[in-house]
């Protein structure tokens, strides 16, 4: 039976309840740059016992300068077991470093080794990962909390991102865990004995966020979440809504009701396959591989062992801060993997991912920054590549792309083996100058974009309408792509671009860019201002479900915006459950969708909508 929805009431129904302007957002926040993180912490870091690969792959020659595979996980890797002394005052240390370092340096990964632990409440701050090492979540129990909430920013939970928890099993101190996040904070793998809290303490502000392959036993309570995507979970209840609350293959998900309640909920995920993970067999680490699943519900873990495969990580390029990019690509071209240990990476060029099947996953918000105008990574049209868990850092030079998945032209059938990208996140701006023209472009056929957040910083240092100027978010080439939980904001014009035939897109969230000086600077010929997501008027086949978009022209609030987004009238062209909002009346929208749906209006904040379309 479906729960009934909290009826709306302060605090539950608009995050502008309390008379505030509800765009505290990320804008006016101020909330300028954090306190750089110091030095790793020292001592605490675990080896890893893989035995480093003294020769090249099976089937390759061995050179003289062959690169090992495995090796330590570095400083910044914390690895924890129930007989370790003085794991609390670990966490906090860690805590007291990255608390409020938004746009710092420091890199951490805290890894928890399958048993049980007693007593502890893990609070997690920026560029933070929290793990557990079992190949299950029930593997590692957490007797205590793994809490996220708001107090370094007075209980406003929107700036809350880059940072994640992951297989491990959580039994609340007081029966519900507190995880208050905004963007590119994804919850993975998760075992919540009890209930789950979205919102800070106090129930301040909070924008949204990303569920997957959890199962959370009690009820979650979004509270004043703005947007939410769950995926592949099953969970006891859902408490409410505010304005965009999206379900695909969720047991126990609300029904369909949107805009009132305002759910979205597929029964299950068209495709999906779960990022990849560290875990340990025995004293060795290996890294699994889930595969991939069609019509997905429900978690992939909890009756026996996981469906995939894993690699040991002698097998893996265990890559360190400093280490150039000609390096990462002889790694990858002896046939290594690549796991890049916590901190940040400057690359004079790509990395070439070249090899079908190839792993290229990060820990700890592993950052990569492209130097003189490079793109950071750039995938052949290969089946089976896995990108997962960094973040690519815009460099001061623009940058023509960020990020390519396939080369232009494209067109190999990966229907078997998509390549999927999880948890990649790309930021121009913020944390220093930087440019990009479009940041990530998904060329190769079947691509499954898993959570991704693409941010041109509307907050920080280096930004400016020019000074972090990045026209373009995301723009989709191939055919057959499917994007589940889609995050992109701020860009000079359009967000999203999607020339590919037959896309799909499960949950999207935006904000136009605030800092448009005028009317002049977002006129896209004779339309008011750039669509947030704009589907090429020579696509026939498209489809999307809970998407939304937002606008705060906090420097002209009187820009109009005509639409969030722009799609051909076609009868293969389908949208479901659209919103837009005018943040505290900062700049207003014309139209939802072309030329459909009522304008926002005044400063009251409430979504305009359009259930389908056509």
């Amino acid at each position: 039976m479906t729960p009934s929805p909290t009826p709306s009431p302060t605090p539950f129904s608009t995050p502008s309840s309390s008379g505030r302007s509800p765009v505290g957002r990320r804008a006016v926040l101020g909330a300028a740059a954090a306190v750089a993180s110091a030095p790793a912490l020292a001592g605490l870091a675990t080896p890893a016992s893989a035995t480093p690969a003294s020769a090249a792959p099976t089937g390759r020659s061995k050179s003289p300068r062959a690169l090992p595979g495995g090796g330590d996980l570095g400083p910044n890797v914390i690895v924890f077991d129930p007989s370790t002394p003085g794991i609390q005052a670990k966490l906090d240390e860690v805590f007291k470093k990255q608390e409020s370092a938004q746009f710092g340096t420091g890199r951490y990964a805290l890894l928890f080794k399958p048993g049980s632990y007693s007593g502890l409440n893990a609070q997690i701050g920026f560029y933070t990962s929290i793990a557990g090492l079992g190949l299950s979540p029930d593997d590692t129990t957490i007797n205590g909390d793994i809490t996220v909430d708001a107090g370094w920013f007075n209980g406003n939970a929107t700036q809350n991102f880059w940072r994640s928890a992951e297989n491990l099993a959580v039994v609340p101190v007081n029966g519900t865990n507190r995880w208050a996040v905004a963007q590119a904070a994804p919850f993975r793998r998760m075992h919540v004995r009890g209930g789950l809290n979205l919102s800070p303490d106090g129930y301040g502000w909070a924008s949204g966020g990303y569920i997957a392959d959890s199962r959370i036993d009690g009820q979650v309570g979004p509270y004043s979440q703005q947007q939410w995507y769950t995926r592949d979970s099953a969970i006891g209840s859902w408490l409410n809504g505010v304005w965009n609350m999206v379900f695909s293959g969720v047991e126990g998900a609300p029904g369909q009701s949107f805009p009132n309640p305002p759910y979205t909920t597929l029964d299950t995920t068209p495709v999906s396959r779960e990022k990849p993970f560290l875990y340990l067999n025995g004293g060795e680490y290996r890294v699994f591989l889930p595969e991939k699943r069609t019509n997905a519900r429900g978690v992939t873990w909890g009756n026996g062992t996981p469906r995939g495969t894993s690699l040991p990580l002698s097998q893996f390029y265990v890559a360190k801060p400093g280490v150039s990019a000609a390096t990462l690509n002889e790694a990858l071209a002896q046939g290594l993997q690549l796991l890049l240990t916590p901190g940040i990476y400057h690359l004079d060029r790509p990395i070439q991912v070249n090899r079908a099947n190839t792993v290229v996953l990060g820990l700890g918000y592993a950052t990569l920054i492209p130097d003189n105008g490079a793109t950071a990574v750039k995938v052949a049209d290969v089946d089976g590549v896995r990108l997962a868990g960094f973040l690519i850092d815009a460099g001061p030079v623009n940058s023509a792309t960020l990020l390519e998945v396939g080369p232009a032209g494209a067109s190999a059938d990966h229907s078997a083996n998509p390549t999927t990208v999880q948890d990649v996140f790309i930021r121009i701006g913020g944390a220093g100058p930087g440019k990009a023209t479009t940041s990530m472009v998904i060329n190769s056929r079947h691509t499954i974009v898993d959570h991704t957040w693409v941010w041109r910083a509307d907050h920080g240092d280096g930004v400016g309408w020019e000074t972090n100027r990045a026209d373009y978010g995301v723009r989709v080439n191939g055919d057959d792509v499917l994007a589940t939980g889609l995050f992109v904001e701020h860009f000079n014009k359009y967000d999203v671009q999607w020339y590919g035939q037959r896309g799909r897109t499960i949950f999207f969230q935006n904000e136009k860019a605030y800092d448009a000086p005028n009317q002049a600077a977002i006129q896209n010929g004779s339309i008011k201002g750039y669509a947030a997501y704009k589907v090429a008027d020579s696509v026939t086949t498209h489809e999307g479900w809970g998407l939304g978009s937002y606008c705060y022209y906090n420097v002209d609030p009187s820009i109009v915006q005509h639409h969030g987004f722009a799609a051909p009238n076609a009868s293969g062209v389908k949208f479901h459950n659209l919103l837009v909002v005018s943040l505290g009346g900062q700049g207003q929208y014309e139209r939802v969708i072309n030329d459909t749906g009522s304008p926002t209006s005044g400063t009251s904040t409430v979504p305009s909508t359009v259930v389908s379309y056509p």
